[in-house]
């Protein structure tokens, strides 16, 4: 099975494209140290440099397979399944199963970040 970005399932309309590549959600880089354990291995520490509603970019001392699970679990919320889409040199980028809820997103990168981020327009950010 070929898993190219050019192929039919990560293409243009794929929800790993659309997660990945998207920007009308917001993307937010951050610095949250988190657990990730890739299916089938044991969890580690990592560190989350980007977060989006469609899943994160997070470090990886060691080579994740793209297809495989993995779940990601930040400080004071469950883990969360997600799908290892990439790695490259040590970062894996991951698309989340369910996309996240605006709230959970925001509440995430505000208990880990100065940013004071507002996903309603109606608020200030």
């Amino acid at each position: 099975m070929s898993t190219t970005w050019n192929d039919s399932r990560f293409g243009p309309g794929s929800y790993e494209h659309s997660s990945q590549e998207d920007r009308s959600a917001p993307r937010v880089r951050v610095h949250i140290t988190a657990s990730l354990r890739p299916s089938g291995a044991r969890g580690f520490s990592t560190t989350v440099r980007d977060l989006s509603l469609g899943g994160f970019t997070a470090s990886s001392p060691g080579r994740l397979q793209p297809q495989n699970r993995c779940w990601i679990t930040f400080p004071g919320f469950e883990a969360m399944q997600a799908e290892v889409i990439w790695w490259e040199a040590g970062i894996v980028g991951a698309a989340f199963d369910t996309m996240l809820h605006p709230a959970i997103f925001e509440e995430i990168v505000n208990r880990h970040s100065n940013l004071g981020l507002s996903l309603d327009p109606d608020q200030p950010s």
